[in-house]
C-alpha cells in the first residue's frame, strides 16, 4: 500500500484565546490526488496549512509528511520547499522588482546558482504562457497576472504538494478560467482551500468540508 505524502491524525489545534478550531482532524492525501477543503470563514482551513508547513504546531494529533512524523522545527524546515503555498493574497508573495526576479528568488535560496535559478524561472514561465512577463515589474501586473506569477514562484521550487489558499480571491472570470487550466495541466498532489465552489467543481477534486473542528467528506 503506497504511504501518503500527508497524513494527519487526530489533529486538534486551538487559538491562543482558547478558541477551538480542530478537534480531531484526520486526512491523508496520496501523490496524485487533489483534495478541496471548503467551510465557513472562521472554521480553521487556512490554519489547517499553516499547521502542515510547521508555522503552528498542533495542540495534540500526529502529522506525517513523507512518511516521517514531523513535530518540531528542525523537523519542518527541510521540507517546507517540498510543499508551495500558495498565498491568499498574491502581495504577500511577490517582493521582487521585476517577475524573473521574483520568480529566481526561491530556487536561489534553495542554493541553485544564478544560471541554473534562470534556467528555471524561464522554464517555469513558459509553461504558465508568461514568457513575456520575465521583464515587466511585478507592481504594475493586473490581480489575475499577479496570481500566476504567485503560482511560478511556487512552482520554480519544484514542490512536490501545493497548497493554495483561497486562489481565485479577486479574480475576474478570465483570470480565473486561466489559472483552473493550469492547475488542470499539473500532475502534482493539491490541497485546495477555497470557498468559490464553481471553481473547485472544474477542477477534478476530492471535497471535504471542515465544519465544527473536523474534516467530513462530502460529494461534489
Amino acid at each position: 500500500m503506497p504511504i501518503p505524502l500527508i497524513a494527519l491524525q487526530n489533529l486538534h489545534y486551538h487559538y491562543p484565546t482558547g478558541k477551538s478550531v480542530l478537534t480531531g482532524v484526520n486526512l491523508n492525501l496520496f501523490s496524485g490526488e487533489r483534495i478541496a477543503i471548503v467551510g465557513d470563514n472562521g472554521s480553521g482551513k487556512t490554519t489547517l496549512l499553516h499547521l502542515l508547513l510547521g508555522l503552528l504546531f498542533p495542540i495534540r494529533g500526529d502529522i506525517y509528511i513523507f512518511g516521517e512524523k514531523r513535530q518540531t522545527e528542525a523537523d519542518f524546515s527541510p521540507i517546507r520547499t517540498r510543499l508551495g503555498l500558495l498565498f491568499q493574497d498574491a502581495d504577500d508573495q511577490l517582493f521582487c522588482p521585476t517577475v524573473a526576479e521574483d520568480v529566481a528568488f526561491g530556487p536561489l535560496n534553495q542554493g541553485k546558482t544564478a544560471h541554473e535559478a534562470s534556467v528555471l524561472t524561464r522554464e517555469v514561465l513558459q509553461k504558465l504562457g508568461l514568457s513575456e512577463y520575465e521583464n515587466r515589474l511585478t507592481h504594475e501586473l493586473s490581480g489575475g497576472e499577479k496570481r500566476l506569477v504567485a503560482l511560478a514562484t511556487v512552482l520554480a521550487m519544484q514542490p512536490d504538494v501545493l497548497l493554495l489558499d483561497e486562489p481565485t480571491t479577486g479574480l475576474d472570470v478570465h483570470a480565473r478560467q486561466r489559472l483552473r487550466q493550469e492547475l488542470n495541466d499539473l500532475s502534482h498532489a493539491m490541497i485546495i482551500v477555497s470557498h468559490d465552489e464553481a471553481f473547485l467543481s472544474q477542477l477534478s477534486v476530492q471535497y471535504y468540508e471542515l465544519k465544527e473542528g473536523v474534516l467530513q467528506k462530502r460529494e461534489c
